[in-house]
């Protein structure tokens, strides 16, 4: 596929001076940024105005599940703001109906409740207000190595230095640590291990912080931007025990992991785990507008059968998003999405990932499933010292800047944090772009090399 415009370089810079002179950036120290200006994209690509082509590795953030451009959503959504483009979210609208029955369908046990929201920081939050007004208890419990959005209690319970500027340490989140058998807070030498010491560190802060005064635990299901550190066999579960055991809610997030990211509709059904509530956005309609929500379980629901809930968006399940929402699980369903995502995985992603790491010394582990893997990149395989240190930024970032930018000379855009890359391409991302990438990210894996022993 090739780019759908001729090179402009001027169009670019015209759009390039523009967002410096008026946009204000995301988690960016402003005068230090330099945003690429991107003409156009589609499936798993974008270019840029001079006519350099990137295969995305990075989803955009972990959301356009079925790539870009994917003509029937698009065509869904054209469609929609000629019926009815906006309505308030009090009134029952046909398409906004059709979209909470799709997921609801597809999310495991009684998960029949959707409430919408605009994205997963939103999600998030009004799963920790239900979470704390079912059970009349104030503290919620997170992992370390999370994150969980940037609004005001999402943002305290994510785990990774984003939140350190905006946390308080008011708003009633506990951090614990979660299992990460290749970093292990517990001296573990095996899964079993790692699971068995995990719940029982759990367990003893459930006790210390007072049972009776504990609304929610929250996890990712598989955590994202933190790591992708798939949870041993029996974590979940015995999570989900230990909230059964305290009458704690068990909230799973799945903004990210979720639809067919890893190989299933909802990661929850990799480990037989059903949760209290779980909350979803990114893949639900590929982000082409935006859209979350919490899937809420029975008994949850309940509670606000004659009780009003105290909470709502002005844009709750908007007609264009949830238009947006139809097409897209349609589309994941007619092109077995879902299903090629754990091919990709399995037979292509996996094996070529860990073919590179079995060639380049900066590759410690590997880790994930389906189109969501990541490559933990260390100086030394036998210590495991990171290959830059922990939220290194400036020159001491040097060695994961020059992996970057070689990345990106190699056509692949990558998705990078701290000292790792992660390999998130869109689900339906074909077996030969597959392989593209990874033959980039060997070119650029060797200049990472250069850094490790």
């Amino acid at each position: 596929m090739t780019p759908h415009v001729e090179p402009d370089p001027q169009a670019g810079a015209a759009v390039k001076a523009a967002d410096r002179a008026h946009v204000f950036h995301s988690w960016s120290a402003q005068g230090l940024i330099d945003p690429l200006a991107v003409a156009g994209a589609e499936g798993s690509y974008f270019w840029d105005y001079d006519g350099n082509r990137y295969l995305d590795f990075t989803s955009g953030l972990v959301y356009t599940n079925i790539g870009y451009q994917h003509p029937k959503v698009v065509a869904a959504v054209q469609e929609q703001a000629g019926k009815l483009a906006t309505f308030a979210p009090a009134f029952a609208i046909d398409v906004r109906s059709e979209a909470a029955r799709l997921i609801a369908e597809r999310t495991p046990g009684d998960l029949d409740k959707i409430f919408f929201t605009n994205g997963g920081a939103e999600a998030v939050e009004n799963a920790v207000r239900m979470a704390r007004l079912h059970t009349g208890r104030p503290k919620v419990l997170s992992a370390y190595r999370s994150y969980h959005g940037a609004t005001s209690t999402a943002i305290n319970l994510t785990g990774d230095p984003r939140r350190w500027p905006s946390d308080t340490a008011a708003a009633g989140v506990v951090h614990f640590w979660a299992p990460y058998l290749y970093r292990s807070a517990f001296y573990a030498t095996t899964e079993a291990e790692e699971t068995e010491r995990a719940l029982a560190h759990l367990e003893a802060t459930i006790a210390f912080e007072g049972p009776q005064t504990i609304a929610a635990i929250i996890l990712e299901t598989v955590p994202g931007t933190a790591g992708i550190m798939t949870p041993p066999p029996g974590y979940l579960a015995g999570v989900r025990e230990l909230c059964d055991t305290y009458g704690i809610v068990f909230i799973l997030d799945e903004v990210m992991a979720g639809f067919g990211r890893t190989g299933k509709w909802f990661a929850a059904e990799h480990f037989d785990v059903v949760p209290d509530l779980m909350t979803f956005a990114k893949g639900v309609n590929s982000g082409y507008v935006p859209l979350g929500g919490v899937a809420i379980s029975e008994k949850i629901a309940a509670t606000f059968d004659t009780r009003p809930y105290p909470g709502g968006l002005t844009y709750s399940g908007h007609p264009l998003a949830c238009a947006a929402a139809v097409a897209t699980i349609h589309v994941m369903e007619d092109e077995k999405v879902v299903e090629h995502a754990a091919h990709i995985g399995e037979h292509v992603l996996g094996p070529g990932l860990r073919d590179l790491a079995e060639r380049h010394p900066c590759v410690g582990e590997v880790r994930g499933m389906g189109t969501f893997w990541a490559l933990d990149l260390v100086k030394n395989k036998e210590t495991r010292e990171p290959l830059v240190p922990y939220n290194a930024a400036g020159e001491a970032n040097a060695p994961m800047a020059a992996f970057g930018a070689a990345a990106k000379k190699n056509g692949l855009w990558p998705f990078i944090n701290m000292n790792r890359t992660h390999a998130v391409p869109a689900c339906n991302i074909s077996e030969a772009e597959a392989k593209e990438g990874l033959a980039a990210l060997d070119a650029a894996l060797s200049v990472a090399d250069e850094h490790a022993v």
